[in-house]
Order: structure tokens, then C-alpha cells, then sequence
């Protein structure tokens, strides 16, 4: 089974450390995961940004809810154990323990009224019941980038050609290829030799050339279209290309680059889009939101 939200994870905290002693996270990490049998495959799954697992991150979550209920108490860093409220819960259990259930508590109810306006505030499903905190805004993000993606690409379908060979100069710098913009300029170009529209220095000491073909093609790319391009590079002596397009490459196509010997990258329209706005490129900031979490090496003296 996927990772549950974290109201299947409060309850079994709480009766795992029922006992009045003080746990850390990983010492009620597997025990659960294996109460609630999820897979080793799913324990490994990451939230968007990579930077822990999802079962991590809701079970600590859940102790978040737990914590801010009075349920549970941290009685140092990284550590909690049950309280007098939790035990009492224990002593008639709901069958779950989400968000809804904990707006009894007062003390939940404040930590949910901070930041909003709301008197009386319902609990989010799309926060509690889905995901955590971070993976919403995680989620949200991903979404919005790939509906910018999805703009970019029509756009750029509609550019001329001259303004698509910049697009492309303009993502290869900003990569760190080609060294200043304006030595890119120079070195990319269509040259109509070979079927090579360009060369770039791998780096900005130019020890090295890739050979660039960028093409606004509106049909999947085939494996006849790569291994021309592939040809062409043997007639420069090349061992490395790049092809670009706005459309898609056969799968065909993308197994050939992968068995032949010289090095060649196949960049779509949507992994195009994807490095513009990694980049930079085309793009700008709307907004900029900051998430800050607790500095635990501040307070690591008065612990």
C-alpha cells in the first residue's frame, strides 16, 4: 500500500508509546510502518523535494498534530512521550485520530487559527488527509511549473526560427556552456554542413565542442532522424552531440543513442521547458514564499 496520511499515523504513536517512556523517531518508525504494511518499496518513496521520505515526513507530522493537541510532549530535542491527555484518549480510542477529532482541543485549535483570519477554522483535507504541509506546497509548485512548462511550449512553437536558435544559445549558457553569452553566439549557428546547425565549448576553457541540432519539430522524432545526426558528427570527428526539439522522441529512437558508442542527448519540448524554467530562461519570479523550521544547533547549549 502507498503511504497513508497522517491520521492513520496518530493513533498507532500514540498506543506504541503508551508505555510513558521517551521515544525517538526512528525507534517508532519501523514498528509502525510494519504495523500499517507498507512496503519496503513505498518506505523508500521521497516527498517532491527529495529531502526525506513520505513516511518520514508524515509520521513526523503526526507527532506534530499529536504535539500541538498536549497529547504528547517533547521533553528534549528529537525526543516525546505521552502525556496525561494521551493516555486518557487511550483509555476509549477513536477509531481514527485526524484533524476534525483533534478541534477538540483547544490547544489545537489555536495552533490551526495562526496565520488565518478564521474564528473558527475547518480542518484542511488537502493538508492533513493527503499530505503534509510541505508536500502541499511541494505538489502545488510542481503543478504550477508544469502548466508554465506547458505555456512555454506554445509559445515557443510559435516563434520564428532565429528567435528558437537564441532560446536555445540562452539554456545552453545558462547551463555553463558556450562560456559568455556573447562567445555562444559565435560558436552556435546554422551552419548547413552536415546537418549540424551548431557547435558549443563544453566548457568556457573550450577543451571540448558539442554539436548541437535544434529543430521545432511537431512529429515524434525518429530513430532515422538521430542516426542522420549521429552520421553527421562522424564527418566532425565529434564523439559528442545534442539534439532539441519541441516535440518528442520515439522510444525507438532513445534506444539507439543509448548502444552506440558516441555520447548524444536527446532533449524534448518537456525537458526543454523544464531547464528554461530551472534556469531562468524566459521566466521570472512572481512570488517567493520562505519556510523556515527551527535552528536546532541555536538552541543545542540550553538542551
Amino acid at each position: 500500500m502507498a503511504v497513508p496520511p497522517f491520521s492513520d499515523f496518530t493513533l498507532p504513536i500514540l498506543q506504541h508509546i503508551a508505555d510513558g517512556g521517551v521515544y525517538r523517531m526512528q525507534e517508532i518508525l519501523i514498528p509502525i510502518a510494519d504495523q500499517l504494511n507498507i512496503t519496503e518499496e513505498d518506505r523508500k518513496v521521497r516527498v517532491p523535494s527529495g529531502v526525506q521520505t513520505r513516511l518520514y515526513n508524515r509520521i513526523t507530522w503526526a507527532t506534530t498534530y499529536l504535539s500541538k493537541s498536549k497529547l504528547i510532549e517533547k521533553p528534549g530535542r528529537g525526543k516525546f512521550r505521552i502525556t496525561d491527555r494521551g493516555r486518557d484518549v487511550l483509555k476509549s480510542p477513536p477509531a481514527k485520530i485526524d484533524s476534525a477529532w483533534l478541534m477538540r482541543f483547544p490547544e489545537y485549535v489555536a495552533f490551526k487559527q495562526q496565520g488565518t483570519p478564521e474564528e473558527n477554522p475547518q480542518p484542511s483535507t488537502s493538508e492533513t488527509e493527503v499530505g503534509s504541509p510541505e508536500e502541499v506546497i511541494e505538489t502545488s509548485i510542481a503543478q504550477l511549473d508544469a502548466d508554465l512548462a506547458d505555456e512555454l511550449l506554445d509559445i515557443i512553437k510559435l516563434a520564428s526560427p532565429e528567435f528558437f536558435e537564441q532560446l536555445v544559445i540562452d539554456v545552453l549558457v545558462a547551463m555553463g556552456y558556450g562560456g559568455s553569452r556573447s562567445d555562444a553566439g559565435r560558436a552556435v549557428g546554422r551552419s548547413g554542413d552536415g546537418g549540424v546547425d551548431g557547435i558549443i565549448n563544453e566548457d568556457r576553457l573550450g577543451l571540448d565542442s558539442i554539436y548541437v541540432q535544434a529543430k521545432r519539430w511537431e512529429a515524434t522524432v525518429g530513430r532515422p532522424v538521430v542516426q542522420g545526426f549521429a552520421g553527421s558528427l562522424e564527418g566532425f570527428r565529434a564523439r559528442k552531440g545534442v539534439m532539441i526539439t519541441t516535440s518528442d522522441y520515439a522510444e525507438t529512437a532513445r534506444e539507439y543513442v543509448r548502444q552506440i558508442e558516441k555520447r548524444i542527448v536527446l532533449i524534448d519540448g518537456k525537458t526543454l521547458a523544464k531547464l528554461m524554467i530551472e534556469h531562468g530562461v524566459g521566466v521570472s519570479v512572481a512570488s517567493v514564499h520562505r519556510v523556515r523550521k527551527l535552528d536546532q544547533d541555536y538552541f543545542e547549549p540550553g538542551l
